[in-house]
C-alpha cells in the first residue's frame, strides 16, 4: 500500500471530519422528523413472539467476571439446537429496547452515538427449536422476529458469501448485522461512518458475553463478499447493507 492511500485510511480512525461539518445543517437541526427506530413491517406479515425479557432472567446463573474472563472467539460448534429462550436472550442483549424515549430515539442495553443505533440484525436461522431455517430480521421495538425468506442452500450460501469460512454455516444461528446509515446521518452528517463502526464493535462484545453466559460459542466475522451478502438479505447495497456477522451454537469444549 502507497503511503497516501494508507494515510487516508487511517484518517477514517480519527475525529478530524467533526472539524468539516457545518452540525446547524444537518437534517436534525433543519428540523426533518428523524428515521424510523426500525424498517417498517410488511402489511400482513406473520410475526413470531420471542421470550419477553421479564422472563429471561433466570437463563444463566453465571457472573459477569466469570463471563469475561472467559470470552473467546470459538468456530467449532456442536450440533445442537438453541432454544427459543436463548436467542430471545440473544437478541434482547445485543438490541433489546429499554425505553421509547421520543419518536425515532429508543434507549437500548447497548450504547450508540447520538441515540440513534443505525444498526438492523438479521439472522440465518439453522437450528433454533421452534424456528425454520431460513432468514429472519429482529423487530427490537416489539421484541419478535420477522421471516424474511427461505433460500434454497442456505448453509453454502452463506458461507460462500463469508469467503469460504464454513462454519459461519454450521452454526446453530448466524447474525448479521447491517447498517442503515442515515439513521446516524440525520445527526452526524458525514461525522456518522465511524461511529456506525464503533456502534457494532459494542453490539458485538455483547454477544460474545452474552454467549459466554450461556455456555454457547461465536466468532466475529469482518470478512465478506458484499454484494453476496446483501444480496442474501435481501437489501440494497446502498440506503442499507451489511457490515459484520457473528455465527452462534453451542460450543464443543474450551
Amino acid at each position: 500500500m502507497d503511503r497516501s492511500s494508507r494515510d487516508s485510511f487511517r484518517a477514517f480512525l480519527k475525529d478530524a471530519v467533526r472539524q468539516k461539518v457545518d452540525f446547524n445543517n444537518t437534517d436534525q437541526n433543519r428540523g426533518i422528523s428523524p428515521p424510523p427506530l426500525e424498517k417498517p413491517i410488511p402489511a400482513g406479515a406473520q410475526c413470531i413472539d420471542l421470550v419477553p425479557a421479564e422472563k429471561l432472567r433466570d437463563i444463566s446463573a453465571m457472573d459477569v467476571f466469570t463471563a469475561i474472563a472467559r470470552r473467546r472467539s470459538r468456530r467449532v460448534f456442536n450440533p445442537v439446537p438453541l432454544t427459543l429462550k436463548e436467542l430471545s436472550f440473544l437478541l434482547w442483549a445485543t438490541q433489546g429496547v429499554r425505553k421509547i424515549a421520543a419518536p425515532g430515539t429508543a434507549f437500548r442495553v447497548v450504547p450508540s452515538a447520538g441515540c440513534r443505533h443505525a444498526l438492523e440484525t438479521y439472522l440465518c436461522v439453522f437450528a433454533v427449536a421452534g424456528l425454520g431455517e431460513g432468514v429472519y430480521r429482529y423487530l427490537p421495538v416489539e421484541h419478535q422476529l420477522l421471516p424474511v425468506s427461505q433460500p434454497a442452500h442456505l448453509s453454502s450460501r452463506i458461507s460462500e458469501a463469508a469467503l469460504g469460512q464454513d462454519f459461519v454455516g454450521k452454526s446453530a444461528v448466524t447474525f448479521i448485522w447491517t447498517a442503515i446509515p442515515y439513521r446516524m446521518e440525520w445527526r452526524y452528517d458525514i461525522a456518522a461512518h465511524k461511529v456506525i463502526a464503533i456502534d457494532a464493535g459494542h453490539v458485538c462484545q455483547n454477544l460474545y458475553i452474552s454467549c459466554e453466559a450461556i455456555h454457547a460459542a461465536t466468532c466475529a466475522v469482518a470478512a465478506y463478499d458484499q454484494e453476496l451478502l446483501d444480496d442474501l438479505l435481501g437489501v440494497d447495497g446502498t440506503e442499507e447493507f451489511a457490515i459484520y456477522l457473528a455465527p452462534v451454537g453451542k460450543g464443543k469444549g474450551d
